[in-house]
């Protein structure tokens, strides 16, 4: 046999034998037959050009060469399998590096925890988080600056797969002053002669258009008189009177004593946080990443 003919199973062979100093307490270890244990080992000492073993009626002891060989072959052996555990790990999806864009409402749902508990599950992970707008989201998403992004509104993508992980319902935004804030609900036409403060298209276009067809079904064009590019500033401003805005319910969350939110009755249009990933490129770390965001979202 020659040097390139010899397998893993050759060395996992011989550690028995060197490790028991026994051939036949080797094969039952092994779980083969004695006769084809000691071929096998022979063929291993013509590749190695030496003898490893000395053997005798009474006993088998290692040859300076064996015993170097023994050395060398758990190594070895060690190196293998913890290879292929590493291995397996990551064609689990349980280690590597993720990057993750999302855009800040999404912050104000069940997203920080369930990227607690990923981290937590996946310690060895790299998770390299990232906030956007949805618009330049989307761009990083196509160009692989970003693996997954959770989105709002961005709707069909080319080259991009989307999901939706939540709808939710608009609600109005009133300043605590506001002649409408001692309502719990209102329709949508009742802010027909309001003053409007508004994300800019800029941000996301769909969004931009749901908020504006929301107002068409209220039989209206919002009068926008600020434009600005976060629910925190936007929510400020209302609440020192400069006008009223339309939000996904989840900004309630950060809502203080300055406003009131109003739910928006027989309001038909939705705003959807999404899921958003290149399909064509999948990897098993992204689906794991992906299985738990859409079982934490569904509960």
């Amino acid at each position: 046999m020659d040097i390139a003919d010899i397998e893993l199973r050759h060395l996992r062979y011989f550690v028995a034998v060197a490790e028991e100093l026994h051939f036949g307490r080797a094969a039952q270890r092994l779980h083969i037959a004695q006769p084809p244990l000691s071929q096998q080992i022979r063929k291993l000492e013509e590749a190695v050009g030496h003898p490893l073993l000395l053997r005798t009626s009474r006993n088998v002891r290692l040859t300076a060469a064996g015993e170097e060989l023994l050395k060398r072959a758990q190594q070895t052996l060690r190196k293998v399998a913890e290879d292929v555990h590493s291995t397996r790990r990551i064609g689990r999806g349980e280690v590597g590096t993720l990057t993750v864009g999302f855009i800040a409402s999404a912050m104000l749902t069940v997203l920080p925890r369930m990227l607690s508990q990923y981290r937590t599950r996946f310690p060895e992970v790299e998770l390299r988080l990232r906030e956007f707008y949805t618009a330049s989201l989307v761009s990083a998403l196509r160009n692989g600056t970003v693996d997954i992004g959770f989105t709002r509104d961005a709707g069909n993508e080319e080259s991009l797969h989307t999901e939706i992980l939540l709808p939710e319902p608009y609600i109005a935004v009133v300043s605590a002053q506001h002649p409408l804030a001692s309502k719990t609900s209102i329709r949508i036409d009742e802010l027909r002669a309001e003053p409007f403060v508004l994300f800019s298209p800029d941000v996301g276009n769909l969004a931009w258009e749901k908020t504006q067809r929301l107002c068409q079904q209220g039989g209206f064009r919002p009068r926008i008189v600020q434009e600005a590019p976060h629910w925190l500033t936007i929510l400020r401003l209302v609440g020192a009177g400069l006008g009223v805005t339309i939000a996904p319910a989840c900004v309630e969350k950060i809502a203080n004593d300055e406003v009131r939110c109003l739910r928006l009755r027989t309001a038909k249009v939705f705003s959807h946080l999404e899921l958003a990933y290149r399909m064509e490129t999948l990897t098993e770390l992204e689906e794991t990443f992906l299985a738990l965001a859409r079982k934490t979202f569904q509960h």
